[in-house]
């Protein structure tokens, strides 16, 4: 029951904040931008050395501009966090130093209803869950839409957080808690395989599900993407099966690698090398 309430706690906090995040209107909204540019050209045309400045580097139309470099600096902040991990590990300091507590306190205080649930919540960050749930919405909104946009996106997701996490498993090659593990699982243990799909895979259902929804709609979707994401990587380190910082590392490269992927795809409307067209007030922009 404590291990149950502990998982529940991490991801409904988790959730919680996903959804304050989302569904506020003052901060920008990131799957509908418009309003958002709008704001920025009226403030930039106080500046025109500045937006000169900006026009040249972050001109869609002509190297992805704002896009890239949007992908560049989630790429960097992905890349740093991760050095940081391991960087921690090697010295055994900072989040390092609590993942032998943990191991062991999700090891003594699981009690088999929390190790069921344990097992449930585990597999939503599955490979074969996750890539049946986004092949099954993917040829949904094909069949809906008559586009491939949708699938490609989320083939990207799920291949590319796959390649990404298997690669640096083997040039980590990090052994697994060495507590008795809940569940049975084999392989190098850094960075948590399940955290990475699950950060990865449900975020980017949530977007394509909400295409044109109402933001609080866009931001309850999300908040349950970020609930499974948060609930599969505390399962993974309560089990037994990964360290803390294997599930931190898991989440990181999953958002980001997401995000980034998002951001190449263009979000709900856009897409790479497309300029974003503005129209009058209460209208939305399309790609050309």
């Amino acid at each position: 029951m404590t291990v149950t309430l502990a998982v529940v706690s991490v991801a409904l906090a988790a959730a919680l904040l996903v959804f304050a995040l989302s569904a506020v209107r003052s901060l920008p909204d990131p799957i509908d931008p418009v309003d958002r540019k709008r704001s920025l050209v009226r403030r930039l045309a106080r500046h025109p050395r500045l937006r000169r400045f900006l026009r040249q580097r972050l001109d869609r139309r002509t190297a992805g501009g704002l896009v890239l470099s949007a992908s560049l600096l989630a790429t960097f902040a992905v890349a740093l966090v991760t050095g940081l991990l391991l960087d921690m590990v090697d010295h055994s300091s900072a989040l390092a130093a609590l993942d032998d507590d943990v191991a062991t306190w999700g090891a003594a205080h699981a009690d088999p209803a929390a190790v069921g649930l344990l097992r449930v919540l585990t597999y939503l960050g599955d490979t074969p869950v996750v890539v049946g749930a986004l092949l099954v919405a993917g040829l949904v909104d094909v069949v809906r839409h008559r586009r491939v946009e949708a699938l490609l996106f989320l083939g990207t997701v799920i291949i590319g957080e796959k390649l990404i996490v298997n690669g640096l498993k083997e040039i980590v090659d990090r052994t697994r808690p060495d507590v008795l593990p809940l569940v049975g699982w084999q392989g190098p243990s850094f960075p948590s395989g399940h955290a990475a799909a699950a950060a990865a895979a449900w975020p980017a259902l949530a977007l394509l599900l909400t295409r044109g929804c109402p933001r609080v709609v866009r931001a309850a979707t999300a908040a349950a993407a970020a609930l499974i994401a948060f609930a599969v990587a505390a399962s993974r380190a309560l089990l037994g099966v990964h360290w803390l910082t294997d599930i931190i590392a898991g989440l990181t490269i999953g958002y980001g690698w997401f995000l980034i992927t998002a951001l190449i795809f263009g979000g709900r409307a856009q897409r790479l090398g497309d300029p974003l067209t503005t129209r009058p007030s209460g209208t939305t922009a399309s790609p050309k």
